[in-house]
């Protein structure tokens, strides 16, 4: 069977093409091994996570000197679930699996024998641990997918075996989720007596973050590709399939697989080009299947909110939780690893700011978002008469619709992104760019050879106006250009600043360039 780029579940390196599952991490995990350690393995979902486990389990195997097994307890993560009921759901998961990985005479104790009890879990690996003539390395994997009473036992139980390893325990545990341990405790009530101020888990020895893909593995993967079946890849296509995806593993193969597989059905003879990422990129975002449309759920969590809202405005957030904040939305992948903060690839961004401005880019009416109402004799936009649409817009409807966002602190940035969104997909596309601290949101239109640089700012202060149009001097550079505008609106309501007053059009040169400025 001819290998793919998958996009669901395991890779199987006979089925498809992979990169090095451990991405260096081997040789680290394997010492931590040795020493009768345990770890913690997180990074967010779909990057991964499980592929390592089940290709650590049988390395270990093989080699001979650990019996290993990798056990799932997302069985038992839901609210309300008893500690009785997870422990029996762990063990007969941990004996359902094992079957996988170990001939008969390693498999662990029949689950039927045992009875429900608070202790269960540690009870049963220790019967399976004196039964075995090596040490048993177990690796957990959705360990923060368990609520309250169950998560903060699961720990315990772990912790007391610890001191009894390797023969009456096992000799080395991995903890596999979203979030690093020091996380663990969000996922438990915070009035919950049972946590108590010390950690449930203080016998972690070392964490461990699994990355997205390198430039290097992209290339990898795709030359493989290449390998099995003589398709050519332009230049071009390596570089923009790394930016639109940040290495993000799901996304590097769900780009390919959907020019590979559903744009040209394997007609390998087709040599596949920059425009065709540009084109899957669309299509992915557009289809918003499973693993992108989970980010619906991710930023309605109030955790995520204040961070997403910085980046959008290009705000500093409030100082108050930031750091908790911050870590919390880079182990669910949302946002970059390091500075600058902003969202983790292009193609979450375009689909984050879509989800958020949805309801508006909907419901504006058809008259004023016709694309062909905006366009010259010659098929060219006609971005003055475009923009001045919008600030007639604004003027009628803006207080309505700004109590209307969800993410209200951005609903200016969000309205005039839907607003353009709605009208330039006609026949065109609208790139961003946004991260924490840049004090500003910067968009950049293209229609067929036209090019408008636009960067959208708050005046909060007298500085706001000359440091945008500084700012956006230098992004218009970037793609050299000539023209640009610059969008300034009033932190003020019309009650304060009536609309005759607020509403303006300036030409600012600044380095033989023109900024057309338009205040609302």
């Amino acid at each position: 069977m001819s290998r793919y780029f998958n996009t669901t579940g395991l890779c199987f390196p006979e089925q498809h093409y992979m990169v090095d599952p451990f991405r260096n991490l081997y040789d680290d995990v394997r010492r931590l091994i040795d020493n009768g350690q345990y770890f913690v393995i997180h990074a967010p979902r779909q990057t991964g996570k499980t592929t390592l486990l089940h290709q650590l389990a049988h390395r270990l195997n093989k080699e001979g000197s650990y019996v290993s097994v990798v056990c799932s307890l997302e069985s038992a993560g839901y609210p309300g679930i008893t500690v009785e009921s997870a422990n029996m759901s762990f063990i007969s998961s941990l004996h359902l699996t094992a079957s996988v990985f170990l001939p008969e005479e390693l498999m662990p104790p029949d689950p039927v024998k045992y009875s429900p009890g608070p202790n269960l879990f540690r009870l049963y690996l220790t019967d399976w641990c004196r039964m075995l003539n090596k040490p048993l390395v177990l690796l957990l994997d959705e360990v923060d997918s368990l609520y309250d009473d169950v998560l903060i036992s699961t720990l315990r139980q772990f912790r007391d075996g610890f001191q009894t390893r390797p023969r009456n325990f096992p000799q080395s545990v991995a903890l596999v989720g979203l979030r690093d341990i020091r996380d663990y405790r969000l996922r438990a009530r915070a009035d919950n007596p049972s946590i108590g101020s010390g950690s449930p888990f203080n016998v972690k020895a070392e964490s461990f973050l699994l990355t997205s893909f390198s430039p290097g593995e992209v290339r990898s993967l795709l030359d493989q590709h290449t390998l099995d079946t003589g398709q050519v890849f332009s230049p071009e296509v390596f570089e923009k399939l790394f930016e639109y995806s940040g290495g993000q593993p799901w996304l590097v193969n769900a780009l390919a697989n959907e020019i590979v597989a559903k744009m040209l059905k394997n007609d390998f003879s087709r040599v596949i080009t920059g425009e065709m990422v540009d084109q899957a990129r669309e299509r992915l975002i557009v289809q918003r299947q499973t693993h992108l449309d989970s980010l619906t759920d991710k930023i309605n969590d109030p955790r995520v909110r204040p961070i997403v809202t910085a980046i959008i405005t290009g705000d500093a957030p409030a100082f108050d939780g930031f750091d908790d904040a911050m870590r919390y939305c880079r182990d669910l992948g949302i946002i970059t690893p390091a500075a600058p903060i902003r969202f983790a690839n292009p193609i979450y961004r375009e689909i984050i700011t879509r989800i958020l401005n949805a309801a508006f880019h909907e419901s504006i009416n058809q008259d004023v978002a016709s694309t062909s109402w905006y366009l010259n004799e010659d098929g060219s936009l006609d971005m003055d008469k475009l923009l001045k649409a919008f600030v007639d817009f604004y003027r009628w409807n803006s207080e309505s619709w700004l109590e209307r966002f969800q993410y209200r602190e951005a609903g200016h940035q969000l309205l005039i992104m839907a607003f353009l969104q709605r009208i330039i997909n006609g026949g065109g596309r609208i790139e961003r760019e946004m991260a924490i601290g840049n004090g500003r949101t910067d968009l950049v239109v293209f229609w067929k050879k036209q090019v408008f640089p636009i960067e959208i700012k708050i005046l909060h202060s007298a500085r706001s106006e000359p440091e945008g149009i500084s700012q956006l001097s230098r992004y218009m550079d970037k793609f050299g250009q000539k023209r640009g505008y610059l969008i300034l609106f009033e932190k003020k309501s019309s009650d304060e600043l009536p609309w005759d007053q607020r509403i303006r059009r300036e030409v600012h040169h600044a380095d033989h360039r023109e900024i057309i400025l338009m205040g609302m």
